[in-house]
């Protein structure tokens, strides 16, 4: 299962997909952090923690931070846990391997979500943060999970979700759309960093609906999963490896 439609004016085929993402985080990285801080009001480092200590992250365990980008999770998730020592960051792109480096003296590993080079039964828990929408098949993607998780390790995904109302949709489209990306090309004054955002709007807009990524994640021999909106416009879905 595709995570959204292909884009065929960012990309013309499946297999240049990777590689116009991995150019355009590399060239975007820099610009990252800012760009999020203030896109969502300051409250994002405060949210994610708390997300992870209500879905149970808690000293001890070993985590997975797929798709880390600049380590905005795993970030969090040493502050959970204590120390970074049990965090393990998966990422495709050089730039927000760069980034996230000088933050976290975890484990970073170059990789793509869909094949890591990781023990079976490895890890306690699995986070992505805002990054299920870059992954090639969520299908394939959440297998991959199921490896490398022990019985009873738990999956959390946060992401954003365009809403059913009209309403909704139009202040989703509206924000993320054209505020969002405006602004960052105001603050940076880089192209890429506007790009980013523009691309992240548009598959967030054609990103699968909540109950095909839910199956996706059941399909993948995942029990217990669900979904938990948030403030109208994210979703934290959680799973549970039997």
């Amino acid at each position: 299962m595709k995570p959204h439609p292909m884009l065929s004016h960012r990309y013309t085929s499946v297999e240049e997909r990777p590689v116009y993402v991995k150019e355009l985080f590399d060239q975007g990285a820099e610009h990252y952090d800012p760009v999020v801080g203030w896109g969502f009001f300051g409250t994002g480092k405060f949210y994610r923690r708390e997300a992870l200590r209500r879905h149970g992250l808690e000293p001890g365990m070993a985590l997975l931070d797929v798709a880390s980008g600049t380590g905005l999770v795993a970030v969090a998730a040493k502050e959970v846990l204590g120390s970074d020592e049990a965090i393990t960051c998966v990422e495709p792109s050089d730039g927000m391997i760069a980034v996230a480096r000088r933050k976290l003296n975890a484990r970073f590993v170059k990789s793509r979500a869909e094949t890591m080079p990781l023990d079976d039964g490895a890890y306690d828990f699995l986070t992505v943060g805002y990054a299920v929408r870059h992954f090639e098949d969520l299908e394939t993607t959440f297998r991959e999970f199921n490896r490398v998780l022990r019985s009873g390790g738990k999956v959390l995904i946060l992401e954003a979700t365009r809403p059913e109302s009209r309403w909704g949709s139009f202040l989703f489209r509206l924000y993320f759309g054209r505020i969002y990306p405006f602004f960052t090309r105001f603050l940076t004054r880089s192209e890429k960093a506007e790009e980013m955002m523009v691309y992240f709007w548009e598959t967030m807009d054609g990103c699968v609906r909540p109950t095909e990524l839910m199956g996706a994640l059941r399909e993948a021999g995942f029990v217990s999963v669900g979904r938990r909106p948030v403030a109208g416009f994210f979703s934290e879905y959680t799973a549970v490896k039997p």
